[in-house]
């Protein structure tokens, strides 16, 4: 018997058994959701083996797929609203909100079951299908990527048939299955059904098996997928370089107030922010370097190579163009890495280019102008960072570091290819979606001491922060209270105009009230910081840091 003319048994026996009571919608949905656990599981299993075990170099899990091409998808406002409400747990929200739009999809898909197995069926192909053209939209995709969705589409359709099928075969006299079942018995005569509820409980249980068993198999599979060799292996085996040129910090730069930032940030508390759903895990034994596009020869490297150049310390505040005034998308430490410009030298730029697109192991990319990456500030291929190789958050086994520019046009973590190129010919990731094609960093400050809506005594108060202006540095910090005046800071040392400067200044006769704390900065060209408010996008957000605190008198 076909499914549309099980379809018609089930309507007609409904009709039969009583026209007055309907079958609730919630069986049928769980037996939808426990078809899509099914298939997730399956597939992120057989993408994790696809990844592991067979050196698949697209993303063959589906989940990661249709993460990676919502991102890709994703517009400027909506990025700028989920990093403003998130941070840095973007990405879990957005996984979060992955799960929960597939469990009420899967969900509709078997609750539709209950008067067309047919249509939920073909339904729940379409949902797959979807998952099927996110894995060949992904970066260096191949029709082999698709055999683990396909794996768990045969399996996921399986239990949807199977576990509708059950439950229509136990909702009444006349239903298909509804004959005597040895296991239970012959039927009561009339055709009445001794134990519905109790059929109905086992296809659930079942159901509910299922499920886990399909949550398991995912969790199993991104395992699987994210297990790489461990970066700390390799560089113990090969050693990270001796920097031909090293950096001193001078106590003078550190913080000097409670609460303060301080000048470098730690490795767990930098921000992180990509496209990038799970970090990629590149193992440096394959990892290879490749510069290619308008210069005289192609230039390959791999990690052995690369450690084996004249590496050099830096010290480089990056920002993240989506950081918003007073943000915290913003970090400063020391670099370990070679020059980029040594690199595109051994490959020969030609003269009619001006733009480097650089491409991360994960396919994304960003547009850097070629003097940003050719002149004598210290952009790097880093390795290290704090003196400790790139964790796999960060980077490993290699990243940019380009001073003065936001990290959209610049920090490509990951990197393996640098493609010189022209403005007019490529674009990196982010530029047709909205963002500026060139991204120097404008000159900002921040209040960290007192924090917004403290509440702090009468009197003497510390007021602290930090400023930034990558490649002009910071030649002044101003404080003001309510309208009043603006009153000079005192700057710690800043040994580089590419990281930022902390500062510091005594509120002296803080009095009860509330009042608002405002700062700006001067770079080291004569530039005051615009109090022009901007948001993020198109170029990085603008404007004066304020803080609103309240005084109250001692005790």
């Amino acid at each position: 018997m076909s499914i549309q003319e099980q379809d018609r048994a089930v309507s007609a026996g409904s009709t039969a058994a009583g026209a007055g009571r309907r079958e609730p919608a919630w069986p049928a949905g769980l037996v939808g959701v426990a078809a899509g656990a099914a298939t997730l599981g399956v597939a992120e299993v057989g993408a994790g083996v696809a990844v592991r075990l067979l050196g698949a170099t697209g993303t063959p899990s589906p989940l990661l797929a249709v993460a990676g091409a919502f991102v890709d998808r994703t517009p400027a406002w909506l990025k700028d609203w989920a990093v403003a409400t998130f941070g840095t747990a973007d990405k879990i929200a957005l996984g979060v909100g992955i799960g929960l739009t597939l469990l009420v999809v899967t969900a509709l898909v078997g609750a539709l079951g209950r008067t067309s197995r047919a249509l939920s069926v073909g339904l729940f192909l379409l949902v797959g299908a979807l998952g099927l053209g996110a894995v060949l939209s992904r970066p260096d995709a191949m029709p082999v990527d698709l055999w683990p969705t396909l794996a768990g589409l045969a399996v996921g359709t399986a239990v949807l048939l199977v576990g509708l099928g059950r439950l229509h075969g136990r909702t009444g006299a006349g239903l298909p299955g509804h004959g005597d079942d040895p296991a239970e018995g012959p039927r009561p005569a009339g055709g009445a059904t001794p134990g519905p509820v109790a059929g109905r409980r086992g296809v659930l249980l079942a159901a509910g098996g299922v499920g886990v068993l399909g949550l398991l198999g995912v969790v199993a599979g991104q395992a699987l997928t994210r297990t790489g060799r461990v970066a700390g292996a390799a560089v113990r085996a090969l050693g990270l370089p001796v920097p031909v040129r090293r950096v001193e910090v001078p106590a003078a730069a550190s913080a000097t107030v409670e609460g303060q930032t301080p000048f470098l940030t730690p490795v767990d508390d930098f921000y992180r922010i990509d496209t990038a759903l799970w970090v990629p895990r590149v193992d440096p034994a394959t990892w290879t370097l490749r510069v290619t596009g308008l210069v005289e020869q192609e230039v390959e490297i791999n990690w052995a190579e690369l450690l084996e150049e004249d590496h050099v310390e830096a010290i480089v505040t990056l920002t993240c163009v989506s950081n918003t005034v007073g943000g915290p998308l913003v970090g400063n430490t020391v670099w370990t890495g070679w020059p980029v410009r040594e690199l595109l030298a051994r490959a020969g730029v030609r003269p009619e280019a001006d733009m480097v697109l650089s491409r991360s192991a994960d396919g994304w990319t960003a547009g850097t102008p070629i003097e940003a990456l050719t002149d004598d500030r210290e952009s790097l291929i880093a390795v290290a960072m704090d003196g400790q190789p790139l964790p796999a958050e960060h980077g490993f086994p290699a990243r940019l570091v380009v001073p003065g520019l936001y990290g959209y046009v610049s920090a490509t973590k990951w990197v393996t290819e640098l493609k010189v190129t022209r403005f007019d010919a490529d674009e990196g990731y982010w530029t047709p979606r909205g963002w500026a094609e060139r991204g120097p960093i404008k000159t900002a400050s921040r209040i960290d001491v007192p924090r917004s809506e403290a509440r702090v005594r009468a009197g003497e108060v510390a007021v602290a922060g930090a400023a930034w202006a990558q490649q002009r540095g910071i030649s002044a910090v101003e404080v003001r209270v309510d309208d009043g005046p603006w009153q000079q800071a005192e700057l710690a040392a800043q040994p580089s105009d590419d990281a930022w400067r902390l500062w510091s200044w005594t509120w002296p006769d803080a009095a009860p009230g509330r009042h608002q704390l405002t700062v700006r900065a001067t770079d080291g060209t004569g530039e005051v910081q615009t109090d022009r408010p901007a948001a993020p996008a198109p170029d990085g957000a603008s404007g004066w840091h304020a803080v609103e605190v309240t005084v109250v008198e001692d005790d």
